[in-house]
């Protein structure tokens, strides 16, 4: 029988809430290697051999790394790094302004790339007038902006052109090229996949290697970590993606547990290859720290552009009329093809529902295949903003996790464009979090960004409690009937993600032979009022035993 090895590092005086039901509180961490030896209190000092590093954490909280099991680190990054950003609340003569201070930086022919304006604006948007201010504002160079949901784009004259996207194209399945209705010439507005040649035409100007892509997803995790991340599912991977996160663990620069979902489908990231070409690759990028185990479906798209498919009408409007529900982007017999492909390859499926309707169709579809037979795999309702009723009970019955993404159960700007187009009264009863923790449910905690533009997990852990905004900006409560406990918002942002990623058997609760990954915080979060979580701050975080962060 091999030995374990020598204890490098105690981890002292500190108030450690474990995640283990088996033992939930410790004051002692002993780590060699990276990973966790002993869990306990002072008494394990007196059995240590050698001289190992002691680290004294004077009293303050400690509790498992926490996790992200939806996010778009590489995105993130690559906006960080190199990209406009905007504000999703401002105007858009502030929009206008930014616009035209960053293009002032570039070269004449360069691209404006970037966004999060507000979906709010898209009616202000489609409109000749806004092309041309856009045109002006950007010194006719090409633009091409995502909106807050990441699924629409604002695109300038010149980047049309360069895309083919003209008064006579032909609008793509899945998608609209916004027009002026007296002119049939597009307004610079794409919905869903209209956005793909413009997506594709910017790609095809842009050198991004391995080392760029690299540097991104680094500075990703480094934004992580400074929530105290250690642990993250990327929810729509492509394969520069792949290859840069196998770079980065092969040259010992990947401080992170990430699992990633293989793009079956795309309706917004202009990505290739897709489906089956992508995931005949994946074995080629597993690492260490690296897990390619999941696939991901686009099945909706989002409620402000009316691409969510819901059980019950939109708004009524002169384009979609008095009884438009929104449409899938596959038939139910595609979709529980698709799952039984997958369950049979040994992969787990992320599936993107924002609509009532997106949400009973997967329930369907996975019945069919755990009917088949296929227990092992995972089954995610990523953001399942909108679930009906009747359908809480099937996720747990089915095993599906409610992926919770991002955080939408409190007051907000897009919570307001939703209500915009659909009635409030079913607007405002969005993430029944409640309901599914009672149903036994795994609810797993996920950030959907850059999406949403900070990865904070302590804003969604205290509007999970408060169902209020946490940063104060939008007043009153989000069905406030659905709110949770500290103790089971914790679980969602640790224990709970990392096992609906599949990562539990190395991360997400301090015990012995799990990874050495924790998060060092500036107050107790059992312990304070709840108002005050989302000034929870991170003093230090850990990786495999090593501080990768320090405030």
């Amino acid at each position: 029988m091999t030995s374990a090895p020598p204890v490098r590092t105690v981890h002292r005086n500190a108030r450690i809430h474990t995640l283990d039901p088996a033992r939930p509180w410790a004051s002692v961490l002993l780590v060699a290697d990276g990973v966790i030896t002993a869990v306990g209190d002072e008494e394990l000092l007196t059995r240590l051999d050698g001289d190992p590093e002691v680290v004294d954490h004077g009293g303050a909280f400690l509790m498992p790394g926490l996790a992200d099991v939806h996010n778009h680190h590489l995105e993130a990054g690559l906006a960080d790094l190199f990209q406009l950003q905007l504000d999703g609340t401002a105007e858009l003569p502030a929009v206008l302004d930014a616009i035209r201070a960053w293009s002032a930086r570039l070269p004449a022919d360069a691209w404006v790339v970037g966004g999060g304006w507000g979906s709010r604006l898209i009616p202000e948007l489609s409109a000749v007038k806004a092309l041309a201010s856009l045109d002006e504002a950007a010194g006719g160079r090409p633009v091409l902006l995502y909106d807050d949901s990441h699924h629409n784009r604002w695109a300038s004259s010149a980047a049309l052109a360069l895309a083919g996207i003209g008064a006579s194209s032909p609008d793509p399945d899945g998608g609209t090229v916004v027009r002026d209705p007296a002119t049939g010439e597009p307004t610079g507005v794409l919905i869903e996949a209209a956005l793909i040649p413009v997506e594709r035409a910017y790609a095809a100007t842009a050198a991004v290697g391995v080392e760029d892509n690299a540097r991104a997803s680094l500075r990703g995790i480094e934004i992580l970590h400074s929530f105290g991340i250690t642990a993250f599912q990327d929810a729509a991977a492509s394969l520069p993606m792949l290859e840069a996160l196998k770079h980065l663990d092969d040259t010992g620069r990947l401080d992170a547990w990430v699992v990633t979902s293989l793009l079956v489908n795309d309706r917004i990231f202009g990505a290739h290859p897709l489906g089956q070409d992508l995931i005949d690759v994946r074995e080629r990028y597993r690492s260490t720290h690296h897990r390619p185990d999941f696939v991901k479906i686009f099945l909706d798209g989002v409620p402000p552009s009316k691409t969510a498919a819901f059980l019950q009408p939109y708004l009524p409007d002169d384009v979609h009329g008095a009884e438009w529900r929104g449409e899938t982007t596959m038939s139910l017999e595609e979709l529980t093809g698709w799952l039984l492909r997958v369950a049979e390859q040994g992969l787990s499926a992320k599936i993107h529902c924002t609509g009532d309707g997106a949400v009973r169709m997967t329930l369907d579809a996975v019945a069919t295949v755990r009917a088949a037979g296929h227990v092992a795999p995972a089954f995610h309702i990523a953001h399942g903003q909108y679930i009906d009723e009747e359908d809480v009970p099937r996720l747990a019955e089915l095993r599906v996790t409610a992926d919770l993404s991002p955080a939408l159960w409190f007051p907000s700007a897009i919570v307001d464009a939703i209500c915009a187009c659909v009635p409030r009264e079913r607007a405002e009863r969005v993430h029944p979090n409640r309901s599914l923790i009672d149903a036994g449910v795994l609810v797993a905690g996920g950030s959907d960004w850059p999406v949403m533009p900070s990865p904070n997990p302590w804003l969604g852990i205290q509007g999970l409690v408060t169902r209020a905004d946490p940063t104060g900006t939008f007043p009153g409560t989000l069905w406030p009937e659905q709110g949770i406990t500290v103790a089971e918002a914790l679980h969602a942002y640790s224990l709970g993600a990392a096992r609906a990623m599949g990562a539990a058997d190395v991360t997400g609760s301090l015990e012995a032979g799990k990874s050495a990954d924790f998060v060092v915080l500036d107050r107790d979060p059992l312990a304070v009022p709840a108002d005050q979580l989302a000034g929870t701050q991170v003093v230090q975080t850990w990786f495999a035993g090593r501080k990768v962060y320090e405030n």
